[in-house]
């Protein structure tokens, strides 16, 4: 290899022992010592060679995941630490690669895992194999068929709370790539017994729960039950609720579930009204009743659930009346029809209970198979899975646990037959030699069991089939005479001397020697639970009902295929089950998977030690282990040896140039490891001791941390000379920089001190000249100012000059003007004497007004027009006249005033004018409205995008837009409503849709009414026989009433040419449909402030209260 490939091993980081071929010392203790320490670590799953041996952990563990599944896929079987997925990738790869049918064993106690560990094997297959629509189906079919049988043959037990009360095997299809096709479904011994009656602790089957708490109340009626657990016979009401389980999701699970598989619609249905029928048996009660010849019979208590099942069933009341109470037998042409007594009475139905719930399984089994069989007719590749009940040892063993445990021993006899026959197929493909093990062969036990002529389940059959009187004592006696000197068969009333005075044995039990231990086995019910008997009157009432399904489980009830002959008993039809199980399994390669329960409590993190020696030794796995070890303990390829241990010799590290097998060569004789202890094989290396591995192990561990030392010292080695290197590239560097930072500072300096220098010879200089410029300056201005003094010296002269001139033209100038006025004066004297005292008066008064006029232009007010400041008359002449001019100077004001207006504002103003008009001084809402904008649509419909439809049915322009409050005319309660104002039309609309509730043509509003109070209560009066006063008036409540009012009275004019009517009134009449109602007006405390409320009186009066 190139390049060293890092791989793990199942030997790496190992918690205990992850393969228990590998312990040592091996026996009993160490074997539950090394679990407990695995269990303790989160490790729940260990090897015996090929075997997983799973424990547990009741709880979720982090090991399946998407990732989980990828890291095992493709993966060495000993690559990784155990894990069920590299069984299953085994397992599958086997098939797939080297076409070979697998079955994968699944054994253990109720409450060990052995149902969540099927389904992780085929979650496994389901993830790595192919994809595609058609395969995905498959795949969901075969995993969607779990549920459904889970609700119908699971219930909880006082061991786990999903128990399989059945076993079953999943032949799963596959085609040449190792796609799913199909899959069918076999099902072993369902413990209908169940059905009927329960332990304490114990539920039924999952799906009466799951019915009961799911179902719609419309199903519950139509399958005629009630939801309370109480009412049903069959269910146990100590542990119908079980905690962590929602029965009632289930229920939906399971039906959805049915649904992928491929049930139909009236199917499902079909089979809830069987199971409903099922639960309404168990209420049926019997009470008894004398005839006239002395003998009893039974009479139902009563009918009323009699008649609900045959309602549901389709069988006529009378017939499976008769048949709960009365028995026929046929024998050749005779027919002999006997009553039954109460005890019959129950047995036959509960006897109905159980053939009808099994059959009913049975027919669900051949249904799911149905829909998952392949659909192709190509050689197909076959993986099965077996989940089957494991070795049980009760306080109180009985028929059950006897056909459960001798299925066991069988699956047991094929384990070791197949381990041994894998394990000389193997030594024989390796060319190593094959030593004969010796092992416990259980053939002895199956022979006791199953034997035709002598066997325990042939006498019980035989003694079930012999005319008289048959019963569980006569069977005993039949077994001590015949198996009294067998050495695995045990019983008091035995001819063996050596049980007589055995107490732990009692005289209505006897005992099995099993591979797994001693089992006392009670025989009563033996021969009841054998023969499994249902009356055929029962049975021709069943195939008489009306419902498809039901009559399709009872062909033996049809009178016109009667067969006499007596029906293959529960024991022999198991036994023969079993032999085509086993016929099965042998034609596959193996792979076991044992499930171990680590206490009773179903708790996580508890370890019962004692509970666990007990299915140690039930399991068989300390045999196991030998079996497995009896030769060599361990085996691995050439390859992956040489590449774990190859550090270990010199040759052979760090790489090996010639064949595998001459590298572990090398490696072993250079190790100095005896000849007796290893062998060469074909394609890998087997090693005899475990502790031979354990010192290789050792040594590499050993080595490693050698090699790890010496990467170490490498690694500090290269580590401080790159430091060192770094660090001398550094001070280079650094001293460089320096070296450029010390020249550019002295650069810096000289530069600096040059500049300096520069500055204070550039600044002498400037001064010299500076000086130079100034004495310059300071000539010229004194030869200036010189000149500019001489100058003034003589303007001065010729101005006294001037002025003198000038004085003297005045002079005589005034002696002129006075000599000329003495003239005029001695001319005019007689005119001037005549009119002095009118044209002194005419001039004084012009003198006046001048001074008037004069005066106001300096107290003239501001040209705001609300400015009324004006100045006082001086004269009291002059009173009309200062009032016109006050009246001409306000005018003009507000014309300048009003030549700055906009077209709307000159409109708002004449709104506002015509507010005054209507309500000044009559509403006494109007002064707050004085100083308040009106901005007519106040919701801006046009930017919101909630009022699109609102704003698309609108074409007009939109004068107001506005939120009101609708007074309703029942009640006086109020709705908010859109009030829009067109130039046409009066609208209201829903305030959250936008939707058009109303729309009134201004034509028909003929008044407006209102209180003269301080509120915004107001009433649109329409138009009588008008579309839109269908309902009556409408009654508003708004905060801008002065705007709408206004508005809606300039709009009605400038369309109608009318002037609306606004009546401003404490009372007013409104017309509400056929009725006129008054509205009035109160005083009173209002408890949500200045808003009014309403309240309507009666029919007459509605009461507004005001604040």
């Amino acid at each position: 290899m190139a390049k060293m490939e890092v791989k793990t091993s199942l030997l790496d980081n190992m918690i205990g022992v992850g393969d228990m071929v590998l312990l040592e010392p091996l026996n009993e203790e160490t074997v539950i010592n090394n679990l407990k320490k695995r269990f303790d670590h989160n490790e729940i799953y260990t090897y015996i060679g090929s075997v997983v041996i799973s424990v547990n952990p009741y709880r979720s563990l982090p090991i399946y995941s998407p990732e989980k599944v990828e890291d095992y896929r493709n993966r060495n079987f000993y690559e990784l630490s155990p894990h069920i997925f590299a069984l299953s990738d085994e397992a599958y790869r086997s098939l797939r690669d080297q076409d070979k049918d697998q079955c994968i064993l699944i054994t253990g106690e109720s409450g060990a895992g052995k149902t969540e560990a099927s389904k992780l094997v085929m979650s496994y297959v389901a993830a790595v194999c192919g994809k595609g629509a058609e395969v995905n189906q498959v795949k969901e079919q075969l995993l969607q068929s779990n549920p459904v049988l889970e609700a119908f043959g699971n219930a909880k037990t006082v061991r786990n709370d999903n128990s399989s009360r059945f076993g079953k095997y999943m032949d799963i299809e596959f085609d040449f790539k190792g796609d799913p096709l199909g899959g069918v479904i076999s099902n072993y011994l369902l413990e209908k017994s169940r059905v009927v009656k329960q332990p304490r602790g114990e539920r039924n089957f999952h799906v009466f729960y799951q019915l009961l708490s799911g179902a719609s109340e419309e199903l519950l009626n139509k399958l005629k039950l009630e939801r309370d657990f109480s009412r049903y016979n069959y269910l146990s009401l100590d542990s119908a609720k079980v905690n962590g389980v929602d029965d009632a999701a289930n229920f939906r699970t399971v039906r959805n579930a049915m649904q992928i598989v491929g049930f139909m619609d009236h199917e499902v249905e079909s089979v809830l009204e069987v199971v409903a029928a099922v639960l309404k048996l168990g209420n049926i009660e019997f009470k008894p009743e004398s005839r006239v010849n002395g003998l009893d019979e039974s009479k139902i208590k009563d009918k009323n659930e009699l008649k609900e099942i045959c309602e549901l069933t389709g069988i006529d009341q009378s017939v499976l009346e008769r048949a709960f109470s009365f028995r026929t037998v046929e024998a050749k042409q005779e027919k002999v029809s006997t009553t039954l007594n109460v005890a019959q009475a129950y047995y036959a139905r509960d006897a109905l209970a159980k053939n009808l719930y099994s059959r009913l399984f049975s027919w669900l089994v051949n249904r799911i198979n149905e829909s998952i069989k392949a659909q192709t007719k190509v050689r197909k590749k076959v993986m099965g899975v077996l989940d089957i009940y494991g070795f049980e040892i009760f306080e109180d063993n009985s028929f059950e646990q006897f056909i459960i445990n001798y299925c066991n021993e069988k699956l047991q006899q094929i384990f070791i037959e197949l381990t041994l026959k894998e394990e000389q197929e193997e030594y024989i493909r390796e060319d190593i030699e094959w030593t004969h093990i010796e092992y416990f062969n259980n053939a002895i036990i199956c022979d006791l069991i199953e034997n035709n002529t002598n066997g325990i389940l042939a006498m019980l059959d035989e003694e079930c089939l012999r005319p008289g009187t048959v019963t569980d004592e006569t069977f005993l006696e039949k077994l001590n005479q015949v198996c009294a000197t067998h050495q695995h068969f045990e019983s008091r009333m035995s001819k063996c001397s050596r049980f007589l005075n055995d107490t732990s044995l009692p005289h209505s039990c006897f005992r099995i020697q099993h591979y797994a231990g001693k089992v006392l086995y009670q025989v009563e019910g033996f021969v009841d639970k054998n023969n499994d008997l249902l009356y055929r009157d029962l049975s021709q009432a069943m195939w008489k009902a009306g419902h498809a399904l039901i009559k399709s489980l009872f062909p033996e009830g049809n009178p016109a295929k009667i067969n006499l002959k007596r029906p293959p008993t529960a024991g022999s039809q198991f036994k023969a089950s079993v032999a085509t199980l086993m016929k099965n399994l042998q034609t596959k390669n193996p792979n076991y998977i044992r499930c171990i329960k680590p206490n009773d409590k179903k708790a996580a993190h508890i370890f019962n030690e004692g509970l666990v020696c007990h299915q140690v030794r039930y399991l068989g796995l300390l045999e196991n282990v030998r079996v497995r070890r009896a030769g060599y303990a361990f085996r691995q390829a050439y390859e992956p040896c040489l590449e774990r241990y190859k550090m270990l010799c010199k040759q052979t590290w760090p790489h090996w140039k010639g064949p595998a097998r001459a590298g572990v060569e090398v490696l072993f004789n250079e190790l100095e490891i005896p000849v007796e202890e290893y062998s060469f094989g074909r394609s890998k290396i087997f090693i005899r001791n475990p502790r031979t591995l354990f010192k290789l192990e050792d040594l590499r561990k050993q080595r490693l941390e050698d090699l790890a030392t010496l990467i170490q010292k490498i690694y500090r080695g290269w580590k401080c000379r790159t430091h060192f290197l770094l660090m001398r590239k550094s001070q280079i560097v650094i001293a460089a920089w320096y070296r450029r930072y010390a020249q550019q500072k002295r650069y810096q300096q000289i530069k600096s001190s040059t500049l300096v220098i520069q500055s204070y010879i550039r600044g002498w200089k400037a001064r010299k000249i500076l000086r130079e410029l100034k004495h310059q300056k300071r000539c010229e201005e004194a030869a200036t100012t010189i000149a500019a003094y001489w100058h003034g010296t003589q303007a001065r002269r010729e101005l006294k000059r001037l002025k003198e001139e000038a004085r003297r033209k005045h002079a005589v100038a005034v002696i002129w003007a006075y000599w000329l006025g003495l003239k005029v004066r001695r001319e005019y004297r007689k005119f001037f004497r005549a009119n002095a005292g009118k044209k002194i008066y005419e001039f004084t008064l012009q003198r006046i007004v001048q001074k008037y006029f004069l005066e106001m232009k300096n107290k003239v007010p501001s040209l705001s027009p609300i400015d009324k400041n004006w100045p006082s008359r001086p004269y009291l002449f002059l009173d009309s006249t200062h009032k016109e001019l006050k009246r001409i100077f306000h005018l003009w004001r507000c014309k300048k005033y009003r030549d700055q207006f906009t077209d709307q504002q000159k409109l708002i103003y004449e709104e506002k004018l015509e507010a005054s008009e209507l309500f000044k001084d009559k509403k006494a809402l109007y002064p707050s409205s004085v100083g308040q904008p009106f901005q007519g649509p106040y919701l801006e419909i046009n930017k919101n995008p909630k009022y699109k439809k609102l704003k698309d049915a609108i074409e007009e322009k939109i004068i107001i837009a506005e939120v009101v409050n609708k007074i309703n005319r029942a009640n006086g309660k109020s709705t908010s409503r859109i009030f829009l104002l067109t130039n046409n039309n009066l609208l209201l609309a829903d305030q959250k849709s936008g939707q058009i509730k109303s729309e009134v043509p201004l034509v028909d509003v003929t008044k407006v009414s209102m209180s003269s109070q301080n509120d915004g209560f107001f009433a649109i009066h329409l138009k009588e026989g008008s579309e839109a006063a269908s309902k009556g008036d409408f009654l508003f409540s708004s905060e801008h009433l002065i705007e709408m009012a206004t508005k809606l009275y300039r709009t009605t004019l400038s369309q109608t040419k009318q002037k609306l009517n606004i009546e401003i009134s404490d009372e007013f009449l409104v017309q509400f449909r056929q009725d006129k109602v008054c509205v009035k007006f109160i005083q009173g405390n209002q408890k949500n402030g200045t808003v009014p409320t309403c309240k309507r009186k009666n029919n007459r009066l509605l009461e507004v209260a005001v604040p």
